[in-house]
């Protein structure tokens, strides 16, 4: 299920103005500082790690962390239920999002597997 366009509202409320949204997907950290929520978002300039709230994981509190968007987000890992690792921490993503993750990685290093937009006006 994509994230809300609520919560991508409240997404973009942290970041610097200008940058272009282009992913949203709620992550579970399964490293220190122990198991925490947080929303990664990928934007045309950087991929940038939010803080959930602890009693709501939908609603971003702070910035964590920003990388380069060239950080590579994947690849997957599987055991024990999709995971990816970056930025010295290791997250757990539902199995929903793993194609999301996928995109991103293609649309900084591969833009050329991607799918054309079929709707491009929207």
């Amino acid at each position: 299920m994509p994230v809300t366009a609520a919560i991508r509202a409240r997404c973009r409320a942290l970041l610097p103005v200008g940058e272009d949204l282009r992913y949203v997907f709620p992550a579970q950290s399964m490293s220190a500082p122990g198991v925490a929520g947080f929303l990664i978002v990928v934007t045309d300039r950087s991929i940038t790690v939010l803080a959930t709230k602890m009693f709501d994981r939908s609603e971003p509190a702070s910035v964590w962390a920003v990388h380069p968007r060239r950080t590579r987000l994947g690849p997957i890992e599987f055991a024990g239920g999709p995971t990816i690792e970056f930025g010295g921490m290791v997250f757990e993503v539902d199995e929903e999002y793993v194609a999301v993750v996928g995109a991103a990685d293609a649309e900084a290093f591969a833009p050329g597997d991607l799918p054309r937009d079929p709707l491009p006006d929207l």
